[in-house]
């Protein structure tokens, strides 16, 4: 049996049920992130902990980056007796509209210990660069 030590845990729970706060496809929960640049790369972690990989979803529409995902019951046997259910189900999503510094086009997506992480190079012609100066030689004096 599990003790209880937040007695508001359990309300927070009950108003979450009776709201309809967890996530449906037509009104998804917001799913926890950080975004950060490290390098060369802008990176995007996403907190999806007990979610398949097949249940996650990324698309990017010019620069307009969709992340959902789903959380589904575990199927569990009739003789089992749930005590305590804290974890939600449904479904998480984010949009993120993305910089046109970014090179949406080679975004790399790893999955592991229920982080989604996502690294998105910066563009080339977003990188600092040198310009050079070209010569005096085409220079006129004007003489008033």
């Amino acid at each position: 049996m599990l003790m209880r030590t937040d007695p508001f845990r359990e309300i927070d729970r009950i108003v979450q049920q009776l709201s309809g706060t967890s996530g449906t496809w037509s009104k998804p929960s917001v799913m926890p992130m950080d975004a950060y640049r490290e390098g060369e790369e802008y990176v995007i972690a996403f907190d999806l902990p007990g979610v398949n990989t097949e249940a996650i979803d990324i698309d990017v529409e010019r620069n307009m980056l969709t992340v959902k995902a789903e959380r589904r019951p575990v199927a569990k046997a009739d003789s089992v007796k749930v005590e305590l259910s804290e974890r939600p189900l449904g479904v998480f999503s984010r949009q993120i509209v993305l910089a046109d510094t970014l090179d949406t086009e080679r975004i790399q997506a790893d999955y592991d210990a229920g982080v989604l992480t996502l690294r998105i190079p910066i563009a080339e012609r977003a990188k600092p660069r040198k310009i050079s100066v070209g010569g005096e030689s085409g220079r006129k004096q004007i003489s008033g």
